[in-house]
């Protein structure tokens, strides 16, 4: 069955809304860890430690997501990292990622899964920077 002409335009453009909204709320997590900012209970960690270095993958992988510049590379390393995540700090606490507090990392673990293999959408600078294919007709 056909794609419908509105599926084929949107499809693209929501997946670069996708991308963007994950991001900056990524981000967000990053700049607690590395900057204070929102504030936080806890203290800014040393940057070589483990939480300090997941700042680092935040805040970098985050807004690489943004602007969408090697979204699947990008995509592919965040949703790993979301995966250590979850099992090495979240799932010893409980089976159950809405008791352990791992729902928003299972969440990222998909959403950047998915964008390594849909990349970074229709409004993104990969495919901004992707040569364009010419057909014959041209």
């Amino acid at each position: 069955m056909p794609a419908s002409p509105l599926y084929e335009q949107w499809l693209p453009r929501m997946v670069s809304v996708l991308r963007i909204v994950a991001a900056l709320l990524f981000i967000e997590h990053g700049s607690q860890k590395l900057l204070g900012f929102p504030s936080s209970a806890n203290p800014a960690p040393a940057l070589l430690s483990m939480l300090g270095v997941q700042g680092v993958v935040e805040l970098v992988g985050g807004a690489l997501l943004v602007v969408g510049l090697f979204s699947r590379i990008v995509g592919f390393i965040l949703s790993g990292d979301m995966a250590v995540a979850y099992f090495t700090v979240h799932a010893p606490k409980s089976f159950f990622p809405v008791l352990n507090g791992g729902d928003a990392a299972v969440l990222y673990c998909f959403t950047f899964l998915f964008l390594a293999v849909a990349g970074g959408g229709a409004w993104s600078l990969d495919a901004l920077l992707r040569p364009r294919r010419r057909g014959l007709a041209e």
